[in-house]
């Protein structure tokens, strides 16, 4: 999908660059674009906003492949009071966190133990939580675990990828359980022997899929979030919906903060549920790195600097 792309992405992996790029002041300030502060006061604060144009949160906090339970149980403890200063603000906002951010790459039990802390507490709030996918290696594991606490929690979601040619198998081994997904293209370097190494081939299938999961709306009530700032494929999603019958308010979707905000303000206006995904904290390299991937259009401008160290 791009030399630059390419580039971006291994370095959303690299150690010394995760701790030498978050230092330049041209970054510090770039990054502001896309998260509007580390501190979960600074996303409240988005949230309210965004609410002013009938537009809902999701927040997740920055971090992922955690080296010990204690961290894990940290992170746990966070969202934990995160979802206490959701309450104390009644504000509609929801959570969505990575399981290696609770200790998934260390212990399955332990992630299903501080997991289950969260979905819990969540559900005696009437909130949400969404477990983000990461790369394929956690697939088939994330999934797995996804069906267990599910037999427990009506109120978890998943977040699958369009660019992994396995995704119309994983959604039909999930529609029984009555799943809420969000689909996404995907955002990690995968092989070409996992996933669609074409852009317009990730767009067919995001398409493919969304025929699918508009239907699993139709006949079983399913919650789907199409998470995508690809304003064609937004228009192909309505034009299919109008097509089997279903109204606005059955759709949903989920953009990013600071992208195509307008275009997310149009959404509302025009009737049709719309969730920003806002992520905030101090660990937002790689996931920096990520979204810029995820935007051809900044990658000359950010490998320029960052690979020019007398840049400050």
């Amino acid at each position: 999908m791009g030399l630059g792309r390419n580039i971006l992405l291994w370095a959303s992996r690299n150690e010394w660059l995760k701790n030498w790029v978050p230092k330049k002041k041209f970054v510090q300030k770039a990054v502001k674009r896309f998260m509007p502060g580390e501190t979960e006061e600074d996303v409240i604060t988005a949230t309210k906003e965004l609410l002013r144009h009938n537009i809902s949160t999701t927040l997740t906090h920055l971090g992922e492949n955690m080296i010990s339970l204690k961290e894990a149980e940290d992170n746990t403890n966070h969202y934990l009071n995160l979802l206490d200063k959701i309450l104390n603000e009644k504000l509609d906002i929801e959570i969505s966190l990575k399981l290696t951010q609770i200790g998934f790459d260390l212990s399955f039990d332990k992630t299903l133990e501080f997991f289950t802390k969260i979905a819990l507490k969540a559900k005696e709030f009437n909130n949400n939580v969404f477990i983000d996918i990461e790369d394929t290696s956690y697939v088939d594991k994330t999934i797995g675990f996804y069906k267990k606490i599910k037999e427990s929690y009506d109120n978890i979601g998943l977040c699958l990828q369009a660019y992994l040619y396995r995704t119309m198998d994983d959604l039909k081994s999930l529609v029984n359980i009555k799943p809420w997904i969000r689909l996404v293209k995907g955002a990690y370097k995968e092989h070409s022997s996992v996933a669609f190494p074409k852009l317009s081939k990730v767009n067919e299938n995001y398409m493919l899929l969304s025929r699918f999961l508009l239907e699993q709306i139709k006949e079983r009530g399913i919650r789907v979030a199409f998470g995508t700032h690809d304003l064609t494929i937004q228009e192909q999603v309505k034009k299919e919906s109008e097509k089997i019958g279903l109204s606005k308010d059955k759709l949903e979707f989920q953009m990013l903060y600071g992208i195509k905000t307008d275009e997310q303000y149009r959404l509302a206006s025009e009737g049709y549920k719309i969730r920003t995904l806002i992520s905030y904290g101090e660990h937002w390299y790689p996931w920096y790195m990520r979204r810029l991937a995820e935007r051809p259009a900044n990658v000359g401008f950010v490998l320029k600097n960052i690979f020019n160290k007398s840049y400050n």
